[in-house]
């Protein structure tokens, strides 16, 4: 795959867990990881506008928070 040197800034903290979990073997580097965790960020993004469309627009607040907590997921 080609890729494309860019630059990005990082809170201290945010970047020390990147490094450990690459460290732990979550990726082989940490462009590795980077770029999983914004590809993971765009397919959300796109699962959520597809939600939308489907349901004509996004769900009240009510709605996410129940099934966020009927799953056991953290809320937003």
């Amino acid at each position: 795959m080609t890729a494309e040197r860019v630059t990005v800034s990082l809170p201290p903290d945010v970047l020390s867990s990147a490094r450990e979990a690459v460290a732990a073997g979550a990726a082989e580097s940490l462009s590795a990881f980077v770029a999983d965790a914004l590809r993971n960020q765009l397919t959300r993004a796109h699962a959520l506008a597809e939600l939308e469309r489907v349901l004509g627009g996004r769900p009240p607040r009510e709605v996410l928070d129940t099934v966020r907590r009927d799953l056991g997921l953290a809320s937003a």
